[in-house]
């Protein structure tokens, strides 16, 4: 269930940054434009093995995402224990290393008012979960990273991500250095 609130949380924080401003930093090109080891987006789960919730695919549609275009998240993942009312994610939203946000959400109210499929109390089992959503055209161009720590309604360890998305345009789309 973290697994959509995830990425719910992740463009409303988006949404809320468009006053963000950003300095380009200059990075050598790869063939595709891209810095090297550089992909537009990325995560990562970062929880424990003993952690109850962990997210084993996650998918994007567009491949980056693009500012001002409707982003589809499709997410797979597992709960070895039941979701009760009260799950909660301490997220922070970072450009560079300038933490732009810092929110508490609750986890089965953000599923109830995004309209997800999945609702609290969320049984133990695998589940999968598409969610659409508008983002803002006033995106700024600067990468992002988001953590997210999730816990259950009694404080224990629940789920840990990171995600990492890149907003910055390519200067030369297709092309190496200098469009050559």
């Amino acid at each position: 269930m973290a697994r959509f609130a995830y990425f719910t949380l992740l463009v409303a924080s988006i949404a809320t940054l468009c006053a963000a401003i950003s300095v380009p930093i200059q990075e050598p090109l790869r063939d595709d434009g891209l810095a090297p080891d550089k992909k537009k987006w990325g995560w990562e789960d970062c929880g424990d093995d003993d952690f109850p919730m962990h997210v084993t695919s996650l998918e994007i549609s567009p491949d980056p995402p693009k500012p001002g275009e409707e982003l589809t998240v499709t997410a797979v993942g597992e709960t070895t224990e039941r979701v009760d009312e009260g799950a909660y994610a301490e997220v922070a939203v970072k450009v560079g290393r300038i933490k732009i946000l810092q929110k508490e959400i609750d986890l089965c109210e953000e599923a109830r008012n995004a309209n997800v499929s999945v609702q609290c109390p969320v049984k133990a089992g695998v589940y999968k979960v598409v969610q659409t959503v508008a983002l803002p055209k006033e995106i700024p161009p600067a990468p992002f990273q988001v953590s997210v720590d999730g816990y259950t309604a009694d404080d224990e360890d629940l789920i840990c991500l990171k995600l990492h998305i890149d907003f910055r345009r390519n200067p030369f789309p297709g092309r190496g250095l200098l469009g050559l």
